[in-house]
């Protein structure tokens, strides 16, 4: 079902309103990948896709979590008005809202923002999580820390802030290219996060990925039942496991 907008942003800076799909089995193989970022990072290395962050660089606000699933897109940049203008004519600049319309159950928010100040507080992550996202990538800083670690919901962030974003950051695209730690994402890409890191794996390396992705994860399960199982330490190394 195609949604209709908000009005929040002129129509022209939704670039598609629906993502391209991914079939329900392909999810679920990522999903049931053993060490997901870990596997897929090595499975990209195979093909040459330089799509990884680590989480040193953007770490998950609640460890212990992970998510697979498709990118719904947000960029922002920073507000051109005056800031105290701004504030006291209530110009919000703000247009997340967009992408929370749009977004269907297990997408995943990834915003391309600004830091020093919100590009989305407690109050339109709550919202995004109601309206279905399965959690959030965010290249920028974000408000009210225990609002967001409360939700238990998860979510890979720059860091926070207690700086309004209201009067100090636009949004200018949904479902655009964005560039979240030096990583080209498109809507529809799948995003793959874990404690270790994200991985974004390009639509249409989904199945290559997912190839070399299945051989390695098999391959390490079967070498750490050897190791688990006391098979001696020359015989493990020259087994060939991936």
């Amino acid at each position: 079902m195609t949604k209709t907008p908000l009005g929040k942003l002129p129509r022209e800076a939704i670039r598609h309103l629906e993502l391209p799909k991914i079939p329900r089995d392909v999810i679920a193989a990522y999903q049931a990948l053993v060490d997901l970022t870990g596997t897929l990072s090595d499975a990209m290395d195979d093909l040459g896709i330089a799509a990884v962050i680590t989480a040193s660089e953007l770490p998950p606000v609640n460890l212990g979590q992970r998510i697979v699933g498709p990118a719904l897109t947000v960029r922002n940049v920073a507000h051109t008005s005056q800031i105290h203008k701004a504030a006291l004519d209530r110009v919000s600049g703000q247009g997340e809202t967009e992408a929370h319309n749009l977004a269907m159950p297990g997408d995943v928010l990834v915003l391309q923002g600004i830091i020093g100040c919100s590009n989305m507080g407690g109050m339109s992550a709550t919202l995004a999580k109601r309206e279905g996202f399965a959690g959030a990538v965010i290249d920028a800083s974000v408000r009210d820390p225990d609002q967001y670690r409360a939700m238990g919901w998860p979510v890979w962030v720059r860091g926070f802030t207690p700086i309004t974003g209201k009067w100090r950051t636009r949004t200018v695209e949904i479902n655009g290219t964005v560039t979240i730690a030096g990583v080209a994402v498109n809507p529809g890409d799948l995003v793959c996060a874990d404690d270790a890191g994200i991985c974004f794996v390009p639509y249409d390396q989904l199945q290559a990925v997912l190839e070399v992705a299945r051989r390695i994860d098999a391959g390490d399960s079967q070498r750490k039942a050897d190791i688990n199982g006391g098979v001696p330490l020359a015989e493990l190394i020259n087994r060939k496991y991936k």
